[in-house]
């Protein structure tokens, strides 16, 4: 998913460019539908308005086939679809990683996700059930429908947010079922999730990365998070645990899931941190945490190379300057010689000792 932000701001850009593109073309709709009418009027030519509104009609229906996808960080797809045989209606199909094979994978999208979905706009968003082959949900959306001012944005920032609602959703099942006596592990990566009966879940996130520096940043990051994390003022917090090698919940995995560059990262969720409202922060941390981790890798590597860079510019810097103060030093000497040069030769001498 996208870093830290609920809304994809990719799917978010082209909604908006779309929702612009059908709203202009209602307008010229509108607009020639108007011009007609003042030709009929004026003319009172009923043949011309027939072949002039055929030939409008013909111009304004003329819709441009959409067939786009997009692919986003955490394994999630997007498909945007709109034809001319359907010019009103554009449809969205969402493909997101499953947090469990085993649990919820039986019976999809619950009923309690599609209603908070549906609720974003009843008017504007539709599900179509099947969803299309490969996604796990397909979206019908009426641009026409669209609220006017601050709201189309807000319905369109909520709409491109259905793939956290429903990521969301699954883990928050999955957290609730901790006071379960009920036993399952679920896959997803780059989190997995190990269900301890009756006392807490252990989420676990494997962490690669390619380069060197980038594995030390994180590596002394988490270290730093697991001394903050046994303070006393982050108490109540999920314990947090770093290991170089597999925790003991991976026992029995695939040896590729436990080939890592970074490491592996353990959460202790406890059912005292999915109580009331904590349980939406506890699911958007857990969501977040591993693009978190790349954000700060990010901006720790940009402020050492800013820090670098402005280091040896302060070296060039005060080189450049040693540079000038020698050669003013030597213009001065140059100088003082043909001083001395010029005294010599009007006084007779040839060479000054």
């Amino acid at each position: 998913m996208a870093c830290l932000e609920r809304a994809s701001p990719a799917l978010k850009e082209i909604l908006l460019k779309l929702y612009r593109l059908a709203k202009r073309k209602m307008n010229l709709l509108d607009r020639q539908e108007m011009s007609i009418t003042m030709i009929k009027r004026l003319l009172n030519l009923r043949k011309l308005f027939v072949v002039n509104a055929a030939f409008y009609a013909m111009q304004c229906h003329k819709s441009m086939e959409i067939d786009h996808h997009l692919y986003e960080f955490g394994s999630v797809e997007y498909h945007i679809q709109s034809s001319a045989s359907d010019e009103h209606h554009m449809y969205l199909s969402i493909s997101t990683p499953l947090l469990s094979q085993e649990v919820l994978l039986p019976y999809g999208i619950s009923h309690h996700t599609k209603q908070m979905i549906t609720a974003i706009c009843s008017d504007v968003v539709e599900i179509i059930e099947p969803a299309k082959e490969g996604y796990q949900l397909t979206l019908r959306l009426d641009f026409s429908k669209l609220p006017s001012g601050k709201d189309t944005l807000k319905v369109i920032a909520e709409i491109s947010a259905v793939q956290a609602i429903i990521l969301s959703s699954r883990l928050k099942e999955m957290l609730m079922n901790i006071d379960s006596h009920d036993t399952f592990q679920g896959m997803y990566k780059p989190i997995k999730l190990v269900y301890r009966p009756t006392t807490e879940i252990i989420a676990v996130f494997p962490i690669h990365f390619k380069d060197k520096p980038d594995v030390i940043i994180a590596t002394t990051f988490f270290q730093e998070l697991m001394d903050v994390g046994s303070s006393e003022k982050w108490a109540k917090a999920p314990p947090c645990c770093w290991s170089p090698i597999p925790p003991p919940e991976l026992r029995g995995e695939l040896f590729e899931d436990l080939s890592t560059t970074g490491g592996f990262v353990s959460f202790e969720i406890s059912s005292w941190h999915v109580k009331g409202k904590k349980l939406d922060k506890t699911v958007w941390s857990l969501l977040n945490f591993y693009a978190y981790v790349k954000f700060h890798v990010k901006s720790t590597r940009s402020f050492i190379q800013r820090r670098m860079r402005k280091r040896l510019e302060g070296l060039v810097e005060l080189l450049h300057k040693r540079n000038i103060k020698e050669v003013e030093v030597e213009e001065e000497e140059e100088k003082s010689r043909a001083a001395r040069f010029k005294f010599s030769s009007s006084m007779g001498y040839t060479k000054l000792e």
